[in-house]
Parts: C-alpha cells; sequence; structure tokens
C-alpha cells in the first residue's frame, strides 16, 4: 500500500477545470449555438440555394434524417445559455477590476462584499488577486 496523495474524485476536477476555463467554455457554446442557427437559417430561408448551403444541406438533410430540426431546436438554446454564460462571466470580469483598481484601503473595505460576489463567477487565478490584494492592504479575512 502506498501513502501517497488520494486521488480527487472526477467530479470535483471537472468543476475546476469548468471554473478555471469558464470563458473559453462560455465562449465555445455560444460559438457552437450561433453556428447552428446559421445553419437552420441557412436550411429554412431562401439561402438555401446560395453559397455553400446546398451542400451543407445536402448533408443535413438526408431522406431518412434531418438534422435541421434538430439544430433548430438547440441552436437558439445554445446561444442562450452561452450568451448569458459569456455575459455573466465578461460582466464580472469587469466589475472586478474596476473594483481591484481602488487605491483606498476604506474604499477596498466597502467594496468586498461585491468583490467577493464578482469572484464566484471568475476563475481561481482571480482569488488569487484578490487575496495578495488584502495582504497588500493588510486586511485579515
Amino acid at each position: 500500500m502506498s501513502a501517497g496523495p488520494s486521488p480527487r474524485k472526477w467530479s470535483r476536477r471537472w468543476e475546476e477545470g469548468l471554473r478555471t476555463y469558464r470563458a473559453l467554455v462560455a465562449d465555445f457554446i455560444l460559438a457552437v449555438g450561433i453556428f447552428l442557427t446559421v445553419l437552420v437559417v441557412g436550411y429554412f430561408t431562401p439561402l438555401s440555394t446560395v453559397g455553400p448551403f446546398p451542400a451543407i444541406n445536402a448533408v443535413t438533410a438526408t431522406p431518412t434524417t434531418n438534422y435541421n430540426l434538430l439544430f433548430a431546436v438547440l441552436g437558439p438554446i445554445l446561444v442562450i445559455i452561452g450568451g448569458y454564460m459569456a455575459g455573466a462571466y465578461y460582466f464580472a470580469r469587469l466589475q472586478f477590476e474596476h473594483l481591484m483598481r481602488t487605491r483606498s484601503k476604506a474604499e477596498f473595505l466597502r467594496n468586498i462584499p461585491e468583490l467577493e460576489e464578482a469572484l464566484a463567477e471568475l476563475t481561481p487565478a482571480d482569488e488569487l488577486r484578490y487575496a495578495q490584494r488584502l495582504g497588500e492592504l493588510r486586511i485579515r479575512r
């Protein structure tokens, strides 16, 4: 029996990965949703005879299956989810950067609740920056 560290649970690693790469995941989901929505627009509108859409529709709308109907459902849902995730992340990022630039210790102390709320949407690297800033200002937490 080795006395090495126990492996972390898969779900914990998954959550850490999502938290670390939150912006990339949100942007990817948004991009996939937009792509699927464009494919649907290219199928159900007069654009189906223009540009690359006839070749794309030949692959996605076969006689046995029509994936465009699936894309019509998934595309807008992914756009909404990805848009929300990206918007929440970038809004929290802007708010965090603004609040971290404060020079005064008193103003920083007033902003701690907003900073901690913004940290819930941000990455672990931002938590380290926050902890360093607390140390610079000699604030115990």
